[in-house]
């Protein structure tokens, strides 16, 4: 009989091999604190970690993550096979599979997050430049991509909470301003 797995069981799985593979929730904070310093003045870096942590939840997410540091992993020991084995090592700038794959986890957190992974992708910033695989150690073509996901979403998530926060607020003062008024 085949083995259901549990959520549970997945997420553990999915954080470990981050911290195998040199990340930290807090290195994929400190992006997003980046990104969204500029739009939210009062931001603080627990906002950012629980955003990340939001983001982790997501199966898709967690998936995504085993599926891609596996392959990079495979891809390190020299354990795929040709064409595959070279694609994935030489991080090939046409392969885009795994920028596929993170952006699909993106799509959730609207256009902000996906045009944020876009920039994200680009300029590798924090923790997806050092893992770079065309200027570090290592193979890191699905990771990198997969924290630029992340980071994306979780950046994306502040956006639109804080948008929501702000209708509230003014949805309020309105209310007090027709009351007083009456």
């Amino acid at each position: 009989m085949k083995r259901r797995v549990p959520s549970k069981e997945v997420k553990a799985a999915a954080l470990q091999r981050l911290r195998e593979r040199g990340v930290t929730l807090e290195d994929i904070a400190e992006i997003v604190y980046e990104l969204q310093l500029p739009y939210n003045k009062d931001l603080t870096m627990e906002l950012c970690l629980e955003s990340v942590n939001k983001v982790l939840e997501k199966r898709e997410v967690q998936h995504a993550l085993l599926v891609g540091i596996e392959l990079d992993v495979l891809a390190e020991k020299g354990l795929l096979t040709e064409p595959l084995q070279s694609l994935v090592e030489s991080d090939e700038g046409l392969f885009g599979i795994d920028e596929t794959m993170a952006l699909g986890s993106v799509f959730g957190y609207g256009s902000i997050a996906v045009t944020t992974f876009g920039y994200l992708d680009k300029d590798k910033v924090g923790i997806i430049k050092k893992l770079d695989t065309k200027n570090g150690k290592g193979v890191h073509t699905f990771l990198d991509d997969l924290v630029a996901g992340i980071a994306a979403s979780a950046a994306g998530r502040i956006a639109h909470r804080l948008r929501d926060v702000q209708e509230m607020v003014e949805e309020i003062e309105e209310q007090m301003t027709e009351d007083n008024v009456v």
